[in-house]
């Protein structure tokens, strides 16, 4: 990869008022975008790279600097280190009430759910609470695994009023559920309160994530309003890997 990295390194242009390393970061950028570097490919080292590129090692620096920055380049230090494609970041907006496939739409994954669990079920005092139902009212729970492009990010805990969503399990639930009450239900959420609290992950919390026990968590808790102030979907607790974003 390296060789034919060097092999396309492209004729910068001197005098069109762009930088040096600013070209740089957009062939890179590029170059990531149509697969020709994947996460985890090791960059060539700044002596080839910057020779290829026809600029000084302080300028190459800037573009990699710049590319580090943005989270897409990972640089590490010693004999064994150089820079390395990571990860794609995924930032979520927690200000609005778009849920997990709206988030993954925006940022270009593909979302996806596995159903580990739906049912009814009695509600407890914290969710008749937050659904405004009395103690033991019959709530639909929904627990299924969120993921983009087949990463498993986050763990999904739901519970939605029985009574207000009839037949709400013979619909496919692998998409959204947001989607699925505006299309079926004529209830779209319109405004949600949120909690977000660090936590651990517990034994099955880390089976379902692919995680080891403990390993730092986000725990977030959604009660969601419909148009009309009708609740239409509970205290969604979510997990998900810190380092996900």
């Amino acid at each position: 990869m390296s060789a034919e990295l060097l092999e396309r390194a492209p004729l910068l242009e001197r005098h069109g008022g762009v930088p040096a390393h600013a070209q740089i970061e957009r062939w890179l950028m590029e170059e990531i975008t149509a697969g020709a570097i994947t996460v985890g490919d090791r960059l060539p080292g700044e002596r080839e790279l910057a020779a290829a590129l026809h600029v000084s090692r302080m300028t190459l620096r800037q573009a990699l600097d710049g590319l580090a920055r943005r989270g897409v380049l990972i640089r590490t230090p010693g004999r064994s280190g150089g820079a390395f494609v990571a990860e794609p970041r995924i930032d979520c907006d927690l200000t609005g009430v778009a849920g997990f496939t709206e988030q993954m739409r925006r940022a270009h994954r593909r979302a996806g759910a596995e159903v580990l669990a739906a049912h009814i079920v009695e509600a407890d005092d914290t969710v008749a609470e937050a659904l405004r139902l009395v103690p033991g009212a019959a709530v639909y729970e929904l627990v299924r695994v969120r993921s983009a492009d087949g990463t498993a990010l986050a763990l999904e805990r739901s519970w939605l009023p029985a009574d207000r969503l009839p037949g709400l399990l013979t619909h496919p639930l692998t998409g959204s559920i947001y989607e699925l009450l505006a299309d079926e239900y004529g209830l779209a959420p319109h405004t949600a309160v949120e909690y977000l609290e660090p936590v651990s992950a517990d034994p099955a919390e880390a089976a379902a994530l692919g995680v080891v026990r403990g390993t730092a968590l986000m725990g977030v808790e959604r009660t969601a309003l419909s148009v009309g102030a009708s609740r239409s979907s509970t205290p969604a607790t979510s997990t998900a890997p810190t380092a996900s974003g």
